[in-house]
């Protein structure tokens, strides 16, 4: 079991390798690690998250009050977001936000991803809707989250950016890291005329293998989301 510096140790190494991928600029993002139901540790709001050191981390109840931080630094101005995704998802442990360029160019132009076209995609996303824009800090991203959070394990933000979380922070960040690949690789095959689409029967023997790899979280397929998925309009 990781001890909560370990924990933090690892939040400044994901906020390294967000920065450098280039999956947020100066100080965008943040990501939050739950300790127990009233204990959590987020990032600091305005700093850039590939500069941190441990004692930049805060911890935070699960009404996104401050329970320890040190001066000079306060909790992420969207961790009622965060919190949220906790409160609906109770296997989640790690919620990761961030502007990855392909992902978020979707979400300023409204589009969800929804085409299958690679079976790490299909197997580790299924598909990704988009949330109704909400002004940040507010409680109108968390209620825009909220339908997808039951089915889904990463959701695009309208004209703002992307949302992951998961059962462990590193797999959140993979999360986040499969979303931003699923859609730089979607983007890419449309500059070509498009892409050949899996069909419903190889999407459905892909999600039979979850189990099979190990996988955990939730897929839309399981619930039913995953519809129509050639219908732009389906994920809005």
């Amino acid at each position: 079991m990781q001890s909560e510096m370990d924990i933090k140790i690892e939040m400044c190494e994901i906020g390294k390798r967000v920065y450098n991928r280039g999956m947020v600029a100066a100080n965008d993002g943040n990501f939050s690690v739950k300790l127990s139901e009233n204990e959590f540790l987020c990032t600091p709001t305005g700093v850039s998250k590939g500069f941190m050191t441990p004692e930049y981390i805060c911890k935070v109840d699960a009404e996104g009050n401050v329970i320890e931080a040190n001066e000079g630094f306060k909790p992420s101005s969207e961790i009622k977001m965060h919190m949220r995704v906790y409160k609906e998802r109770e296997d989640v442990k790690a919620v990761v936000h961030a502007h990855p360029m392909y992902a978020t160019t979707f979400a300023v132009c409204g589009l969800p991803l929804t085409e299958p076209i690679m079976p790490e995609a299909v197997l580790s996303l299924g598909t990704v809707p988009l949330a109704k824009y909400g002004t940040p800090s507010t409680m109108e991203i968390p209620d825009a989250v909220s339908e997808y959070l039951p089915y889904y394990d990463a959701v695009l933000l309208e004209n703002h950016g992307a949302l992951s979380y998961a059962d462990s922070l590193m797999g959140a960040y993979h999360k986040m890291e499969s979303l931003e690949f699923y859609a730089r690789l979607l983007y890419q095959a449309k500059m070509l005329g498009g892409p050949k689409e899996l069909t419903d029967e190889q999407v459905k023997r892909l999600y039979g293998m979850r189990r099979q790899y190990g996988l955990t979280g939730r897929h839309p397929l399981k619930s039913g989301q995953m519809r129509n998925e050639r219908c732009w309009k389906c994920l809005r």
